[in-house]
């Protein structure tokens, strides 16, 4: 199961207590006080790993503790700190405080990694508190709550290459073409619920990640369809294919309206480079032209189904990518 937004609560070890505790030791009143200090709490940490791609593990487990600091003891001895609770997390999740949506955290490489909450200080014992008037101090310190906070995961895919297109204009089948993935197909729209990702190989050991993103339509930008949750994944996403049904009763249309929904979430996705591909031209008898918007915009004509042109978009990706900067 693919689960790509959670919500969960982290709470940080609480530091451990001072101790009271005195020395006998002859002529020393009260043998003096030697008491230690408590522990310092655990923190709660976020790790980046590349063998997770999912957030499912949150939906089950919702709250996550470090280890408490231990407490002082005589002898001026210090409790044992806390156990840091390190948390590992998909490639890409943005960690945000619930309260106010602030973003604690944006991991985008394997083993980055972030200090989300802080385990609180250990208490001082009552060695702290001798003075010339009090030389035989009965206090010390009990030790400070760790930061607990609620907490909103989402992971946006890193991916090279996002299929972009209306339901059914075959972005399934484009990708197990391309990839040695395997998405479910099927004749009917929204077949793709959740992002699909490939390794698109070319003859000369080239490589990039595909991403299908599930269908764009009218009004995603306002959550319609499955609108944001769509959306989110093509932030990360850093070519975009436009993909449009060659056999749409408008096709410049379709290509408009995708891009429009781009524009109202983003506008900065319409700075990506962008590459329209009209596909099932199996279905067409004759030659088709198509005239594109501006004269620095790619197209190409393919069939997912009988792989024409494939060859020919798949060295123009490649291109694409190597010129734009990690």
């Amino acid at each position: 199961m693919f689960v790509d937004l959670a919500e969960i609560s982290v709470l940080a070890g609480r530091g451990g207590k001072g101790a009271v505790s005195f020395r006998r030791e002859k002529y020393v009143p009260k043998g003096g006080p030697d008491g230690g200090d408590g522990g310092r709490g655990g923190d709660i940490i976020f790790q980046a790993d590349q063998n997770l791609t999912t957030l499912m593990d949150f939906k089950y487990k919702t709250t996550y503790k470090a280890g408490q600091g231990g407490d002082g003891m005589g002898k001026k001895m210090s409790g044992k700190d806390g156990e840091n609770r390190i948390i590992r997390v998909p490639v890409g999740t943005l960690i945000k405080e619930k309260e106010n949506c602030q973003v604690l955290a944006d991991l985008t490489e394997s083993g980055q990694s972030c200090l989300v909450t802080r385990g609180g200080k250990g208490g001082k014992g009552n060695v702290h508190f001798k003075s010339s008037i009090n030389r035989t101090p009965r206090v010390a310190e009990p030790g400070e709550e760790g930061e607990k906070k609620k907490l909103i995961l989402e992971l946006k895919l890193l991916a090279d290459v996002g299929l972009v297109g209306y339901p059914n204009a075959g972005k399934s089948t484009l990708l197990s073409r391309l990839t040695k993935a395997r998405p479910k197909i099927a004749d009917y729209p929204f077949t793709t619920l959740t992002p699909n990702l490939g390794l698109a190989k070319l003859q000369d050991y080239r490589t990039y990640v595909m991403a299908d993103l599930p269908g764009l339509i009218k009004g995603a930008h306002q959550g319609k369809g499955l609108g944001h949750n769509f959306l989110r994944h093509i932030q990360r996403t850093r070519v975009l294919v436009l993909l449009i049904d060659v056999t749409a009763s408008d096709v410049k249309e379709q290509l408009g309206d995708l891009k429009q929904e781009l524009r109202l979430y983003d506008p900065q996705l319409l700075r990506k480079p962008k590459v329209v591909v009209l596909n099932k031209i199996d279905l067409l008898k004759g030659k088709y032209k198509f005239r594109p918007e501006g004269k620095s915009e790619k197209y190409h004509l393919i069939s997912a189904l009988t792989g024409e042109g494939l060859e020919q978009l798949m060295n123009h990706l490649a291109e694409v990518l190597g010129k734009l900067k990690r």
